[in-house]
């Protein structure tokens, strides 16, 4: 290795350069830009002012923060839900106005109080629900009209009725212990806000009203299509923000013990711009009530920072101002580009350089020599089937594949023209294998282990494993689960090829070329999945030895095969038994000489091996050329290649011809044949093999009986 070789090694593979594109795919991202201007507001504001986080100066910060929050959690739902709240202002006016009324004026008990200011709240919510919810009208300009018309309401009011409410003597412990007392140092508006930002969390994120709600906010016509009633979930949205201004209100009216001009006055401003400087969407559909509050956080800090530094209300409003607009653009452009961000950034090459290898061209005189004996299959489903990637039969001899259209097909012997769809199960059924009591276990492509019983039940074993504490990508979702072997304690050993790509995706991992497979092992007696190896680049096939002590994998892209022991002095340790093979393994199955059949679903080439050394390259090439230009692996030409005990190549079969199998990613033996199937194909190969045992059966090799 040169020394510039050298360096490439030490910039790609030890520079975790693809963490970037992971973070930025996980949904909490959307929180870092809040989060960190919440850090700085603060850190600013305690740095430019003495004391202002002193305890004596928080006291009445928090409960404006607890009145705040609970408004902008209301108004935060509403724009989930693909809406805007402009009278949130009028709506806490006026309900602060109930309130206070009720209580002073009519001098009536304070949960009766409290239960009129819930009333006027949820009755002005309902009104902005009908008519945006059930009349379709515009939610900015007739909520904006509502806010006009309350807020001219409560002035009204508050002329005719402000000089009672100050005289009056009515008086109540309770009024006064929720207006300025605590419970385990916290305010009881603190308390309040606490409490309904974590129900309203819940609601939002664990049951079905919320996921209507961010159905709704994200396309209405979709949610309606999907039989969710939009309207009745935008009205109730309103319904909801009318409750929090409500009780907001409420709690201001004990704190205060009145009301006056400036009650609620561009409360909604103030509102808007938390929800949206917490990061939450102005289109819908995207955000949270965490969010919700760390802006109510930040405008609050802000505003009332401003204040103490002496500045007055032109200057809070301006930075209001700019702190929506900035707010919007980020939020309207990040929206729009992320997909482009990502795709410059996720796509992250190493160095790897490929180990020379023996020629499989005709006439070279390898082990690896091809030939032209696949060319002499007869077809089996013939323009029926697309996609078969890997083949088994069952006892009786019937032969089983799956297809692109999650979909296992039963082909009836001995003649194999009739078939039938004995299951489906959606995704992508890849590798297949029999348990000992007749179940087909699969591995879906971005599913998971399945299992079809003789009676065609399918049932899910596993879909997720153990995750890594230092993996930023959620690591135990099986995204791609490839192949599958059973061992003879019934316990399945399966390969998951990547953690960083869905299977449709194979040519960006093989591109990128990281060892992100992994080999597992699932036990039915516990139904736990346990992950036994990882760091492999693409596992593949997976393959019980004949004695049951040990297995056979395949690492696709690094073209070798692996052998994991089970049992004996090496259990637990792998060893490489065929490395720098010219092809790139798939499917191991047994053979009925002791041997093994393996696929090459396709051949390295020269220009995709110097590839490998060049990173960078690769990388400007997932991110300037349209992807029919880029560079792939070859998988259009392959074959089947037999190996020993000790990864000797015994035999080879290769169809140079390339009309009957150049791709090839699976084989079985059976009573003499061999089966073949190829993901791009659109018919499974069978071949006679030369002085083969004519009455062995995998079945009977895993399980015993007679064939």
């Amino acid at each position: 290795m040169s020394f510039r070789e050298r360096l490439q090694s030490w910039r790609y593979n030890l520079i975790p350069d693809h963490l970037v594109g992971e973070i930025l795919t996980k949904r909490w991202t959307d929180n870092a830009i809040p989060f960190l201007a919440l850090v700085v507001t603060i850190a600013s504001f305690g740095t430019a002012i003495q004391g202002f986080f002193k305890l004596s100066s928080l006291q009445d910060s928090t409960r404006q923060l607890g009145e705040f929050s609970i408004v902008v959690t209301g108004m935060t739902v509403v724009m989930l839900g693909g809406g805007i709240d402009l009278s949130v202002g009028s709506i806490f006016a006026l309900s602060t106005f109930s309130a206070v009324a009720v209580f002073f004026i009519f001098e009536q008990p304070v949960w009766l109080a409290l239960l009129a200011s819930v009333a006027t709240g949820v009755v002005l919510g309902a009104l902005n629900g009908y008519l945006v919810g059930f009349l379709r009208l515009r939610a900015f300009l007739t909520t904006l009209v509502t806010f006009i018309i309350g807020r001219a309401i409560y002035d009204i009011l508050i002329v005719n009725f402000a000089a009672r409410i100050q005289l009056s003597p009515a008086t109540s412990n309770i009024w006064d212990y929720i207006g300025d007392g605590t419970f385990q140092g916290l305010s009881i508006s603190v308390l309040a806000a606490i409490v309904l930002a974590i129900v309203t969390h819940i609601a939002l994120t664990r049951s079905r009203p919320g996921w209507h709600v961010l159905a709704v906010g994200g396309s209405r016509r979709s949610a309606h299509n999907a039989g969710i009633k939009v309207r009745q979930t935008v009205f109730m949205t309103y319904v909801f923000s009318g409750f929090c201004s409500s009780i907001a209100g409420f709690l201001f009216a004990c704190r205060l013990s009145g009301a006056g001009p400036g009650t609620g006055l561009n409360l909604e401003i103030l509102a808007l711009t938390a929800a949206v400087v917490g990061g939450n969407s102005l289109g819908g559909g995207r955000g949270s009530v965490v969010k919700g509050v760390m802006g109510a956080i930040i405008v609050l800090v802000m505003t009332n920072g401003l204040i103490r530094l002496g500045y007055g209300t032109g200057t809070n409003q301006m930075v209001l101002g700019l702190m929506l607009a900035a707010a919007v653009t980020i939020d309207i452009r990040w929206l729009k580009n992320r997909h482009k961000v990502l795709n410059e950034v996720y796509v992250a090459p190493v160095y790897l350089r490929m180990g020379d290898s023996q020629s499989a061209v005709p006439g070279s005189g390898t082990s690896y020599e091809l030939n032209d004996r696949l060319s002499q299959t007869d077809y089996i489903g013939l323009d029926e089937l697309e996609g078969p990637e890997d083949v088994i039969l069952d006892r009786e001899g019937h032969l089983y594949c799956g297809t692109r259209h999650g979909e296992i097909i039963r082909f009836f012997a001995p003649d194999y023209k009739r078939s039938e769809v004995f299951a489906h199960i959606g995704g992508f059924p890849l590798g297949l294998a029999f348990d000992r009591t007749g179940n087909l276990i699969s591995c879906v492509g971005a599913m998971g282990l399945y299992s079809i019983s003789p009676s065609r039940e399918v049932t899910k074993l596993s879909a997720e494993t153990a995750r890594s504490w230092t993996s930023v990508v959620d690591d135990a979702r099986l995204r791609d689960p490839n192949d599958c072997d059973i061992a003879p304690d019934g316990r399945i050993y399966f390969t998951d090829s990547t953690k960083r790509y869905d299977a449709h995706d194979w040519a960006l991992d093989s591109i990128e070329n990281r060892p992100t497979g992994r080999l597992l092992v699932y036990d039915p007696k516990d139904g736990s999945t346990k992950t036994l190896l990882d760091g492999y680049r693409y596992t593949n096939g997976v393959c019980m030895a004949h004695d049951g002590e040990s297995l056979f994998f395949a690492e696709s892209w690094a073209c070798r095969v692996h052998r994991y022991w089970l049992e004996g002095p090496k259990a637990g340790t792998a060893e490489c038994v065929i490395k720098d093979m010219p092809g790139y393994p798939d499917n191991i199955n047994r053979a009925s000489d002791g041997n093994y059949w393996m696929a090459w679903l396709g051949m390295r080439t020269p220009s995709f091996d110097l590839s490998l050394r060049h990173p960078a390259m690769r990388k400007r090439m997932t991110r300037r050329l349209p992807q029919d230009e880029w560079l792939f692996p070859n998988i259009n030409t392959g074959g089947v290649v037999k190996f020993n005990e000790k990864g000797s190549i015994v035999d080879t079969l290769g169809d140079l011809s390339g009309t009957s199998h150049p791709m090839v990613t699976s084989m079985r033996e059976h009573k003499g044949h061999l089966f073949i199937g190829g993901i791009l194909n659109n018919r499974i190969g069978r071949y006679r093999i030369p002085g083969a045992d004519e009455s062995w059966t995998s079945s009977v090799s895993y399980w015993g009986g007679e064939s």
